[in-house]
Parts: structure tokens; sequence; C-alpha cells
């Protein structure tokens, strides 16, 4: 698929500000099964000093600073973007595929961060041990066996709904509003990803949806870390694992390093402001394999 997509934000002050480091997670991944074709981000005020750097992840992301006041900030990424579909997990893992729980010694060392539990002392969340277990016990311990499982079984229990403010819940809250966002529902299948063994991080996008809706969002998944296939996404508020329609922004174990812009401003306290947003996307070429 290629598509070219325009991410506006626009925010209003009631009284000239001045802006803070910014952070913008907005440029698409450019390797894998993915391709940047061109990006361009516009920044009004203009930024005094904007810089790339390499996050961990190993996504590109843009750090910018600002200098004197404004009544206003608006920022628009477009990006022209080519995907693939990745190759079938069962061709990629053929006779090797992962039995569960898989042992921590064998992962490389790198993937330390995207096994670590949700709780401060690093222990995983009950809620989600209880829903690994399950999918667990229905897989013969295969891994890709599980994966579907666990999709099932969250879409059995969570409603997906949008939600627009707030960060992901936890696995428990999820589990016990019975509803949730994408970014909740792939917390929680990342949560039980990691209580058996299989690295699992946070991923901001797009899903071109076919047809296309009245308005397009943000939206959130999962990837999984499969030995002997790598990083493939997984989808529990779609259809499972994603396929060509789908544009990584940004990936991490943490979820709040995945927002598309994080900054502050200040100024008088009566101050107020107004956000407002829209995507627009085109598909421009469809896969036709």
């Amino acid at each position: 698929m290629r598509a070219r997509v325009t991410h506006t934000f626009t925010y209003r002050y009631s009284a000239p500000v001045l802006l803070g480091p910014h952070r913008f997670c907005l440029k698409p991944r450019g390797h894998g099964f993915q391709r940047l074709i061109d990006f361009q981000l516009e920044i009004s005020p203009d930024p005094s000093r904007l810089y790339p750097l390499v996050a961990a992840s190993g996504d590109e992301i843009l750090r910018g600073r600002f200098s004197g006041e404004t009544d206003h900030f608006i920022v628009r990424a477009t990006s022209e973007v080519e995907t693939e579909p990745a190759p079938l997990l069962q061709a990629c893992l053929e006779e090797n595929e992962p039995q569960l729980p898989y042992p921590l010694g064998r992962l490389n060392s790198d993937l330390a961060g995207s096994l670590q539990g949700w709780l401060p002392n690093g222990q995983h969340d009950p809620a989600a041990v209880d829903v690994a277990q399950e999918a667990l016990m229905g897989s013969d311990q295969r891994a890709l066996m599980f994966l579907q499982q666990l999709v099932e079984i969250i879409q059995d229990r969570v409603k997906y709904t949008q939600r627009h403010v707030g960060p992901a819940w936890p696995a428990g809250r999820t589990l016990k509003e019975r509803v949730g966002s994408c970014r909740d529902l792939a917390m929680l299948m990342i949560e039980s990803c990691r209580c058996v063994g299989l690295p699992a991080r946070f991923v901001s996008g797009y899903h071109l949806l076919d047809p296309k809706p009245e308005r397009y969002d943000l939206h959130a998944w999962a990837e999984v870390y499969l030995p002997g296939a790598g990083w493939r996404g997984f989808d529990p508020s779609g259809r499972g694992i994603i396929d060509d329609r789908y544009i990584t922004l940004a990936t991490s174990s943490k979820p709040d390093l995945t927002a598309a812009i994080t900054g502050s401003f200040s100024g008088p306290l009566e101050v107020t402001s107004d956000f407002s947003w829209s995507i627009q996307a085109e598909v421009q070429q469809a896969c036709t394999a």
C-alpha cells in the first residue's frame, strides 16, 4: 500500500505564552515492512532549534526548542509511506515455533525492557497473569496459538471504545471496566505476552481502514518479538495480526514515550488553551499481492 497522510495539531492560547521544549513522534518508520518516501514537518512558530535523534527503540524522533512568545502552536506532519505485507509467521518459524513460557536466558539482553512487569517492583499485573495462563492452557504452549487465543480472550472480555484523553490503562483496570480504547487493549496484550516470556512493546501509528471512516484517529497496537521472526504487529482491537494498512510512527516498551507530541508552555495564570487536530489520509495505491 502507498499512502499520503497529513496530521495537523492546532493549539490556540488566550494570551501569549512561552513554549517549552517539545518532542515529536510523527515521522513514520522507514525500515522493515515500511518504506518512508517523503516526510515534511511544518511548525509555527518556527523552532529556534530542531534536531533529530534515534530513540532507544530505533525510531527517529525530533526535538524542538522555542524562543519568544506566541498565541498559537501549529504542527503539520505530511508523510508519504509505502508498506508491504510481512512474510507469513508460519513460514518464518517453520519447525522452530517458540514453546511457552519462553526461557529468559535464551533472549538477547537488548529485549529486557520489553519484558518488565508493569508494577513498580517489576512484577507482572496479576490480572495479566491470569489472562496469559488462560490463553496458554488452550495453546498447547505454542506461541502462535497462544497469541491467537490471547486476542480472542481480550476481545471477548473487553468492549472496544474510543477514548481520546488519558494514558493507557493497566491490564487490571481494563479487565475490571470491561471496556477500553485501542491503547488499553494493546497494553493488556503487551502485559500478558510478557508474563510468558515474549517481549512486547507499544506501537502508535495509523490504521488506514477500508472503507474509509468519516474521521481518522491515531491508533495503537502491540508488537511482539518472536525468535526467528522478529518484531511483528498484533492489534487486539482489530483482527489480530496486522496487515499492510498499518503505518507505524513510534514504538516503545513504555506507551507514554510514543505520544505524538509532548511538551509544555508557560504564561499568565488565567491563560487558557484550545486544541484541535485532524488526520487526512489518501491511499494512492493498494497492495495487489
